[in-house]
């Protein structure tokens, strides 16, 4: 049951009150070196540590080598987009075995129709193979997709499986192109940190407060949340302000953001997204 604004802890110092990653929001196993319990927790937002996904650096290390060679942003980009191209074969479906014809053909579902799928629906199924790449990936489980997920045989956790299956049923190594994807976005973070060092300041508009999983709030209209395992914000507060009453603001570890509007030039035009990792996070909440 989500805890809202009106039961939670009250306290005058939230950094005196211990607050652990609820058991049903992680699992035992993810693909990164350290245990999920860890990765969603308070101390991890105030003190984050990079994040690798087990065997994928050395598994394209020709393709950063070709990355440290530019410096310009966009080329890189391009450099990135040419080889996800070639390394997945998106442009030669009939060499990973599809057929031309077959009324199961899902050629086009690559880790762009993924993201587009993300930014028009995030209870879609593009939204579900992510929620589940993410909790495979990272070891934190999707908490919300069109309802709550906190019963396993619910029927609202069952559609949910239903799609991410569907999602990811004839792709083509779908969730290693994610892999990829978010080793890309935090190798150009790794060249774009400003004296935010490891965080970066990020906005979300909310209407209802009491929807969310909130464990804690202080002074200030700070507040201690637990996100679902994967969230859309924006680096722009005057954007979030017109998605909601409220803004969360919250300063974001970067190992925890996954995609953002201009990673890739030219192809996604929105409202300044940021995808982020979800957990315990410390936040304010501020009305205008």
């Amino acid at each position: 049951m989500r805890q809202g604004w009106s039961d939670c802890v009250v306290t005058d110092n939230l950094d005196a009150v211990s607050i652990g990653l609820p058991r049903k929001a992680w699992a035992l196993f993810n693909h990164t070196k350290l245990t999920a319990e860890a990765l969603g927790s308070l101390p991890y937002q105030a003190q984050p540590v990079a994040l690798d996904l087990v065997g994928v650096h050395e598994m394209h290390r020709d393709l950063y080598a070709k990355l440290d060679a530019l410096t310009k942003r966009k080329l890189r980009a391009q450099k990135f987009m040419d080889y996800m191209t070639v390394h997945f074969l998106l442009g030669q479906p009939e060499r990973i075995g599809h057929t031309p014809g077959h009324r199961h053909q899902r050629i086009k579902v690559d880790y762009l129709r993924i993201l587009r799928g993300w930014l028009f629906n995030p209870d879609g199924r593009e939204a579900a193979v992510l929620k589940g790449w993410v909790a495979s990936r990272f070891g934190l489980k999707p908490l919300y997709h069109n309802g709550p997920l906190d019963d396993y045989e619910s029927d609202t956790y069952l559609q949910f499986l239903s799609m991410q299956s569907a999602g990811i049923y004839n792709t083509n190594a779908l969730e290693n192109q994610l892999d990829l994807l978010y080793h890309f976005c935090q190798y150009e973070l790794s060249h774009q940190r400003t004296v935010a060092g490891d965080h970066q300041v990020l906005f979300r508009g909310v209407n209802a407060i009491d929807q969310h999983d909130i464990l804690a709030r202080g002074p200030n209209n700070e507040a201690i949340v637990l996100l679902n395992n994967l969230n859309s914000f924006t680096d722009d507060r005057e954007r979030a302000s017109e998605f909601g009453d409220y803004i969360m603001e919250v300063r974001v570890p970067l190992p925890k953001i996954i995609f953002y509007h201009n990673l890739l030039p030219n192809t996604f035009k929105g409202e300044g997204e940021v995808m982020v990792i979800g957990g315990l996070y410390r936040v304010r909440l501020v009305t205008f």
